[in-house]
C-alpha cells in the first residue's frame, strides 16, 4: 500500500510521511507554477519558504490505497507549530492508486522563514477501513492517479 515503507514511521494511529525532492513554487510573471527540485536541499542547508509563501510539495510515499481503506492527510504537530499550515485537501479516496499525494502548503508566520528538505516528517495519514469499498473508488473516478511527483491543478471542477 506505501512504497517506500518504512516501520519507523508507524505512530500508535498514524503514519508519518516524509517531504519528497520537488515543489512547485509560483512565479511572478505567469499563472502557472513551476516545478523546482530540492533534492540537493538537506537538514544541515536547507530550502527556505518565506512568510505567506504557497509551494505545491509531494509526499516521498506512494500509494496505492484499496478500495477498502482511506485516509486523511494531517501536519504533524511539531510542523504546524513550526508555522506550516496545509490548506485541508488532505483526504484520501479509497482507490487512489500509484501516486504520490500533493501538498498545499504555507508559511503562515509573519517574519521568520520555515525550513524544508527531502525526507523531513512532513505530516502524517490517519487510515481508515472502510465498512465495504464504494460504488465507483478514486480508480475509476480520480484525476490524481499514477502522478509520481507533485502535481498542479488539472482543472477546476
Amino acid at each position: 500500500m506505501i512504497s517506500p515503507y518504512d516501520p519507523e514511521l508507524v505512530n500508535p494511529a498514524s503514519l508519518d510521511v516524509r517531504l519528497g525532492n520537488e515543489l512547485m513554487v509560483e512565479q511572478e510573471e505567469h499563472e502557472q507554477m513551476r516545478k523546482l527540485s530540492i533534492e540537493k536541499f538537506s537538514r544541515e542547508s536547507p530550502f527556505y519558504l518565506y512568510p505567506g509563501e504557497f509551494v505545491l510539495a509531494h509526499t516521498l510515499e506512494t500509494f496505492k490505497v484499496p478500495s477498502n481503506v482511506a485516509g486523511q492527510f494531517a501536519l504533524k504537530s511539531s510542523t504546524a507549530r513550526s508555522g506550516f499550515e496545509h490548506l485541508m485537501a488532505g483526504y484520501i479516496d479509497p482507490g487512489f492508486w500509484n501516486s504520490v499525494l500533493t501538498l498545499e502548503l504555507k508559511n503562515a508566520r509573519q517574519m521568520a522563514p520555515i525550513p524544508m528538505w527531502p525526507g523531513m516528517r512532513i505530516g502524517q495519514i490517519v487510515w481508515t477501513r472502510m465498512q465495504a469499498p464504494p460504488t465507483k473508488t478514486y480508480r475509476e473516478t480520480g484525476r490524481y492517479n499514477n502522478d509520481p511527483t507533485v502535481t498542479a491543478t488539472k482543472g477546476w471542477l
